[in-house]
């Protein structure tokens, strides 16, 4: 279960960023600064087989990171927490942003996305008690506090929008890789072994 665990916690960051990053070179007029990852996915981009893709290898790979790295920490609510953040990504894949916005579909897809994001911020914080190095629990509470703050102000500072939110997604993706290699990455050795 770990080694599934781990590749999925590790795959799972790959396939969204990889989809985002190489997106948002190819699409014309998108700006990784100002224009949202979703906006990559939009109904009718060029870009949207490459960014549902992306959406889709996160959202039903990272349960299976989340169970493993539940029961690695003894934590049922990292699990939660984890396994709520890739089903909100599945919900942001199964309603695409329109391209006029203010539609029924585009209120389901900041609905999933707002959960989503709340998800990543609850992740660390549930973590961090289970965390065996007193650094790896602090980092972990900063950690949602500056996901939280990258949240915030993808809110509020309308011309870098993409690029907070990238910030705060970055941020979860690599504390997901970091665990998966550490906390998931500790073979036990049976009794006897060295």
């Amino acid at each position: 279960m770990n080694r599934a665990a781990r590749f999925a916690g590790i795959a799972g960051p790959a396939a969204f960023v990889g989809a985002w990053v190489v997106g948002g070179a190819v699409k014309d007029g998108y700006s990784p600064v100002s224009d949202t990852i979703s906006r990559l996915a939009e109904q009718g981009a060029s870009t949207q087989p490459l960014m549902t893709a992306g959406f889709l290898g996160f959202g039903l790979l990272m349960p299976v990171f989340a169970r493993g790295l539940g029961r690695a920490l003894g934590s049922r609510s990292v699990q939660v927490a984890v396994t709520a953040s890739a089903v909100g990504t599945l919900a942001v894949a199964a309603f695409p942003l329109s391209p006029e916005g203010g539609t029924t579909v585009d209120t389901l897809h900041l609905v999933a996305a707002g959960a989503s994001y709340a998800a990543n911020v609850l992740g660390p914080i549930a973590a961090a008690p289970h965390l065996r190095a007193r650094t790896a629990r602090l980092g972990s509470y900063a950690l949602s506090v500056a996901m939280a703050a990258a949240l915030v102000g993808s809110l509020v500072v309308d011309d870098q929008t993409g690029l907070l939110q990238r910030t705060g997604l970055t941020m979860y993706d690599a504390w997901a890789v970091a665990l998966a290699l550490s906390v998931l990455g500790q073979q036990r050795r049976p009794a006897g072994r060295s």
